[in-house]
């Protein structure tokens, strides 16, 4: 799956600037459809394989170009709560996925050996209906998306000036179309219609692209996603049995859901340098603990509410500001290129993150491994203090004339 995000966030910068958001974003939907389908109905292991990176290209083009999407069509003084939002809604869907499969997966004694788990309901359909229950989200998604419009700069990029001033009307009024309409076209001058590689690699714009892949690639190497890919190992190492740690994931899905709802209504308050700043600091200080109980060997209600602290502060910072920044810092006429090559790097840091933990976990065990991710920590702090201006309450293209100079 994570191959095929790799190569949708390819694909959405290439494509998504020709085609619009809209169009890509209900490719999507039909790519999770496919891929919820096939991968629950197939017997062969490639076929499963296959599939799984059918729904990866999905995510892949919908993590790129739905925070993208919801970034051109906002005011600027509600666009970090909405893109925000688009956090929070992953946060559902991970948590509707997390008690779903909760409740489809039959209770296992703690003491069940891999081979009766393979013959128990679980291993024989159990784990079909959790992919076949994806169907229902993704055809929601597809009906909503053909209704949505499209990107209001994308349309004046592409020369369909009225119809993106009846939708820059509905957002905010006549007046405040002519104002948004003024600046976009102002920012679009001299744009050719097919994608500027040489203001994208230039000089120019070199200082915000390093900020948009460093942050991008902090958000996975901070190491919060290590809790959620890797929670049975995590919880296991601390003394939990199978059906504990089914009930400990929901748990922290439930966590993960309330603080992005935090972040929600302070992204707009405090600003998106303070939430990273504030994230960042407190997972650095909560890894050294995690590191110290892992070491001590101290295990049970300690180290679940450390893990629990980690994601609730990741909620409320890293994970969703992080989207509404890349969303906002790159200019109109080359934002889908540019925040498709920082959503690419996001995607190759978690595939390292998830490739590499096993490793770490063998060599340095579990407390050298949250004491380095800990050091990660300090270094984004360090790089979020000295490079990321706050964003709160401006225009895209004020934010382009403050970081494009």
């Amino acid at each position: 799956a994570l191959i095929g995000c790799l190569l949708g966030a390819i694909l959405s910068g290439l494509l998504s600037d020709k085609f619009g958001r809209k169009r890509l974003l209900i490719l999507s939907a039909i790519l999770f459809m496919i891929s919820a389908y096939g991968t629950g109905a197939t017997n062969n292991f490639n076929y499963f394989i296959f599939f799984r990176i059918f729904g990866g290209l999905g995510i892949g083009l919908a993590s790129n170009l739905s925070p993208m999407y919801i970034a051109e069509i906002s005011p600027e003084k509600m666009r970090g709560k909405l893109v925000s939002i688009n956090q929070f809604t992953i946060v559902i869907g991970i948590l509707l996925a997390q008690i779903i499969n909760w409740q489809i997966a039959d209770q296992v004694p703690f003491n069940a050996t891999d081979s009766e788990i393979l013959a128990s309901w679980n291993g024989q359909l159990g784990w079909r209906w959790m992919f076949w229950a994806e169907l229902i989200p993704a055809s929601l998604f597809l009906l909503f998306m053909i209704i949505v419009p499209e990107s209001p700069r994308w349309l004046v990029k592409n020369g369909f000036s009225e119809k993106a001033k009846k939708i820059l009307s509905k957002v905010g009024g006549q007046e405040y179309a002519k104002n948004e309409f003024n600046n976009i076209s102002e920012s679009l001058k001299n744009t050719e219609d097919k994608i500027d590689y040489g203001f994208l690699f230039s000089l120019k714009m070199r200082k915000v692209l390093i900020i948009g892949i460093v942050l991008a690639a902090f958000q996975q190497w901070c190491g919060i996603n290590v809790i959620f890919n890797y929670a049975e190992e995590v919880f296991e190492a601390a003394g939990f049995g199978v059906s504990d740690i089914l009930f400990n994931i929901v748990l922290t899905g439930s966590v993960n859901l309330v603080f992005t709802l935090v972040a929600i209504y302070t992204v707009d308050i405090w600003g998106r340098r303070a939430l990273m700043l504030m994230g960042s600091g407190a997972l650095a200080g909560i890894y050294f603990f995690m590191g110290l109980a892992y070491f001590f060997e101290i295990s049970g209600w300690i180290l679940l509410l450390l893990v629990v602290l980690a994601i609730a502060c990741y909620a409320m910072s890293l994970a969703p500001v992080t989207w509404v920044i890349l969303s906002e810092i790159f200019p109109n006429k080359i934002r889908g290129s540019a925040m498709a090559i920082s959503t690419i790097s996001l995607w190759l840091a978690s595939f390292i993150l998830t490739y590499t933990f096993p490793l770490l976990n063998n060599a340095l065990n579990a407390s050298g491994t949250f004491w380095l991710y800990g050091i990660i920590s300090i270094a984004g702090f360090t790089f979020i203090y000295k490079n990321l201006p706050e964003t709160k309450n401006k225009s895209l293209e004020s934010i382009e004339k403050e970081l494009i100079k």
